[in-house]
């Protein structure tokens, strides 16, 4: 196992840059080492003055036959590993038998990439296990020489003990997301804020479209806050799982609208699908925006309605018989992940009102979000109203109508 390092941040930063430099050392002393056995023939005339340049040199630098077959070794490796130059020379121990058996793929794809490559220096990383039983991750440069009639070939490289540069990197990165989600936190708190002054300014009014306006506003404001407070608490600190946020986010807003189940039922079918910011807070604010139109106006007189949301892989999505009302099908648009279905059986909008050409805000928001997610949108009117919402992740974002 790994030796636990007591750092703090400034001693990791120093000592990643150190290592960093260290590794770009290593890559210069690769490339003099390819142009000192440009040819076997010539190395073999400069066998002393080779011996003599890597006396200097870090790292346990080695020479195998075409084979692949151990011809040279030189550098600390008792001292790195356990094992004396002889183990390794007589055959005693093979060098694939202290790479960690799920790494040793690594090794054997290089060496087969080389077998038909000159010029070309390979550079790995994988774990070796010493002879005291400690784990070690190493980096390898493995290259191909050949002498000018390519009849003879030899492989050589050099291998670098980068543990400690591993435990520093991956110590500065638990500083990191420690940090970043801070931030979140921190962020989630400041949202939370502005919503209770929402509130608070909303108790000077008595005019209910006023009132709505700020309601309104106070359900944006918590459509991120939920985001960044899903960041904060999950175990990724930049992707979350969108269909716990959308359980979370439908319970505020049932809740801000002080609607019961008893009145209207919400069926979710989410595909747990793990996004970024970028399209995670456009999303939500569009699926608030949604959600809180169908609670406003889908069921004036009614004790029985009911809201759906459906998140699913684009593959896995069967396209209804009916055309959309808009004009414009998303059906068949090229790199989308995933579709998002938000429906209600009530009284549907308005044959009169065109969502994409409307003095609402809340559609305004949704069309303005959608091409800034790089999605495309549906409206179907049929047993109520139904939106259909194909995206990308952000990874992976192409543009669609």
């Amino acid at each position: 196992m790994f030796r636990e390092l007591k750092y703090n941040e400034e001693d990791l930063r120093q000592k990643a840059a150190l290592l960093s430099e260290e590794y770009n050392r290593m890559c210069g002393m690769i490339g003099i080492n390819k142009y000192l056995a440009e040819d076997v023939g010539k190395w073999d005339k400069n066998e002393k003055n080779y011996y003599s340049f890597i006396q200097d040199l870090h790292g346990i630098w080695f020479q195998l036959d075409k084979d692949f077959r151990l011809l040279f070794l030189h550098g600390p490796v008792e001292e790195m590993i356990g094992y004396t130059k002889q183990d390794f020379l007589s055959a005693k121990i093979n060098w694939e038998e202290i790479v960690l058996p799920e790494d040793r793929h690594v090794i054997f794809e290089n060496r087969e990439k080389l077998k038909s490559n000159l010029d070309f220096v390979i550079e790995s990383e994988y774990r070796i296990r010493a002879k005291n039983g400690e784990i070690k991750w190493v980096r390898e440069f493995l290259q191909k020489i050949s002498d000018e009639s390519r009849t003879s070939a030899k492989f050589q490289g050099s291998v670098h003990d980068i543990t400690q540069y591993k435990i520093a990197a991956e110590a500065l990165k638990k500083i990191e997301g420690t940090r970043i989600k801070e931030i979140h936190h921190r962020i989630k708190n400041n949202l939370q804020v502005i919503s209770s002054l929402l509130s608070l300014q909303a108790e000077k009014f008595e005019d209910e479209k006023v009132l709505e306006a700020f309601r309104e506003s106070q359900n944006r404001v918590a459509s991120i806050a939920i985001i960044h407070e899903e960041l904060h608490e999950g175990n990724s600190i930049d992707t979350l799982d969108f269909a716990d946020y959308l359980q979370k986010l439908t319970a505020d807003l049932f809740s801000s609208y002080h609607v019961g189940k008893s009145r209207v039922n919400l069926k979710l079918e989410l595909k747990h699908v793990y996004l970024g910011m970028d399209t995670a807070i456009p999303l939500g604010i569009i699926v608030n925006e949604l959600i809180s139109n169908s609670l406003k106006h889908a069921f004036p007189d009614v004790n029985n309605g009911e809201i759906s949301i459906q998140l699913q892989e684009a593959d896995k999505y069967v396209s209804k018989p009916e055309k959309p009302e808009t004009g414009i099908s998303c059906q068949g648009e090229p790199n989308v992940d995933y579709i998002l279905t938000v429906a209600d059986n009530g009284r549907g909008i308005p044959e009169e009102i065109d969502f994409r050409n409307t003095d609402s805000l809340g559609l305004q928001l949704i069309n303005i979000l959608i091409e800034q997610i790089d999605g495309c949108i549906e409206l179907r009117r049929n047993r109520g109203t139904e939106f259909v919402i194909w995206f990308s992740s952000s990874e992976n974002s192409g543009k669609l109508k």
